[in-house]
Order: C-alpha cells, then structure tokens, then sequence
C-alpha cells in the first residue's frame, strides 16, 4: 500500500489505512532504536529543519533523533533564535528557509492552521509538531502505537481521556485517531474544559472522572494548558487534583488491566498521583520512545518511502 501524502498536517486527512501504515512502519523502526549502532542510510541527502515556535521538549528531540537515525541532515530553528524576533513574518520566514532546499519542514506553532497555511505555499513536505488547540497528529500516532502494543489492537476499545479538553490538541487528535481505528472514546473534564458540541465527533462526554474511566481499557491523562486559558478554569491545582486527578482509588474503577498514558509534561499531585505516576500500568516512558519510531515511520513516509504520490 502506498503512502499517497505529501504532508502530515492532522488526523482529519489520515484514513483508516493510512494510520494501520504509518504504525506498521513505525513497528519496523522499533528495531533500529535497540541497536548498537543506531543509524539507517534511508534518509541520506535528505534535509530536514524542525521549525519550533512553541517550547518543546519530547516532540522537538524525537523528531531531531528521528532524523539523524534515519541519516537525514536535522537543523533546529526556534523562534528566538531566529528572525521572527526582528519582525520577520512566518511566509517570509519559510520562504527563505526553502530557498535552502530542505525536503522536510517540521513545524510547531502557537496558531491553529500555521502548518496549512505553510504547506500551501511551500514546495517541500510539511509535518505538524502540534499547531495552537487545533491538532499534534504525531503524539496521537504515538498514543496509538503504545496502546496496540499492550493491547495487541485498538478497534473495540474504550479510552478515556481526562481533562483541559478545550485547549488539548492532543486531546482532539486523540479523539480523530482512536474513532478512526474503532475505539470507543470518553471524554472527561470540568465544564469551563470541555467545548461545545464536542460530542458530534463521536465522544461521550462527561463532567464526573470517575464514571468516565468506570470499565475503561486505557486512561488518558492531559495537563492543563494554562498558557492557552488566558485565565484560570479552575479554582485551584488543589481542587482540580480532588475531581480531576488520576489516583489508586479512582484508577481502580478502570479495568484491571488498564493502561495510563499522558501526552507530558507531567505535573505530579496533578493530573497524576506519585504513586499512579511511578506504577506499573503507567506506560507514559514507553510514549516517549514510541515516539521516535512514530516520527522515523512519518519522515520516512513522507519522503517518498512507500512511492509518495501526494
């Protein structure tokens, strides 16, 4: 089957058989990581620049390794460093940027649609790192994989994702991603979190955690995005912690052999008790690897690694 996408900006253009690829590919990658020797000739001469607008952490340094172990030429750019500081807008920004021939832009940034906007006017391939509430389609993949890997399958699943809903790209990109594969979705969170009509792709809804994770396969924790709120949603850390924290007595209502991911940065006593954070059905360090084959599989695919037609 081949890849027919020329860039990777949501979940929304992905279809069913596109995600089965980029996780089998992704699967292939796996073995590369436990190597001695990490390093693939797939990409050589290629060159790809991780264009960074938002701080990053697990999405930037993945898809820089990602590169590198595929042999691709990786360069960082992050908007300090580089001359949006001076006034320099984004089309222009880009424009000299492909005037060096990259093969690959990798993009994050604060609005929603800044990688479509790039993608239609840029001749090289655009993959979206995460753009404003909108979607990170990457970490969604990588949320596929881990759950595929401990539960040998996604469709008739059930996933409860817990939290700031309203500003969670992942949370969307989640609910776009496990729909698709035939898992059934909860989504759970405060009412000021949770958007309007949300319910009309596929998810239930709720306001009460505990009957969201209720029989749940895998629990999907989200930080609060407070730098997206504007203003507080909440009264405190303390009373979120209380409704909206995943901890051993809650997390007991989940089946017994539920998974708990979060997307990270992490805040413990949060989102996640210490002891839920540090226990055995937490798989949040497996996310952070599947990540870098997720990233290889979709710089790979992109390339033209399964005959791009895109």
């Amino acid at each position: 089957m081949s890849f027919r996408h020329k860039h990777i900006l949501g979940i929304e253009q992905l279809s069913k058989e596109d995600i089965q690829l980029i996780l089998d590919t992704a699967d292939n990658f796996k073995e590369i990581n436990s190597r001695d020797i990490k390093k693939v000739p797939t990409l050589r001469g290629k060159t790809i620049i991780n264009l960074f607008y938002e701080a990053s952490t697990r999405t930037r340094t993945s898809f820089e390794i990602a590169g590198k172990r595929l042999s691709a030429d990786t360069v960082n750019i992050t908007a300090s460093s580089s001359s949006v500081v001076k006034g320099e807008t984004l089309e222009d920004t880009a424009k000299n940027l492909q005037a060096m021939a990259p093969d690959i832009i990798v993009m994050r940034h604060a609005a929603s649609g800044a990688p479509h906007y790039l993608a239609k006017r840029l001749h090289c391939s655009v993959i979206n790192a995460g753009d404003g509430a909108h979607e990170h389609p990457s970490q969604a993949l990588l949320d596929l994989l881990t759950i595929r890997q401990h539960k040998g399958r996604i469709e008739g699943l059930t996933v409860a994702i817990v939290g700031d809903i309203t500003h969670s790209r992942v949370a969307r990109s989640n609910l776009y991603a496990l729909s698709r594969m035939g898992a059934k979705v909860r989504l759970a969170g405060p009412g000021t979190m949770i958007p309007p009509g949300i319910e009309r792709l596929g998810a239930e809804v709720f306001t009460d955690m505990r009957a969201a994770i209720e029989g749940a396969d895998v629990v999907m924790m989200l930080r609060i995005q407070q730098e997206r709120q504007g203003k507080t949603m909440m009264p405190n850390t303390r009373e979120y912690a209380r409704y909206f924290g995943l901890n051993p007595t809650n997390l007991a209502l989940a089946k017994e052999d539920a998974i708990v991911l979060h997307p990270g940065p992490m805040n413990r006593g949060v989102e996640l008790s210490s002891v839920v954070a540090d226990g055995p059905q937490n798989v949040i360090l497996e996310q952070v690897e599947n990540g870098v084959a997720v990233r290889m599989a979709l710089l790979y695919l992109v390339s033209g690694g399964e005959q791009n037609q895109g």
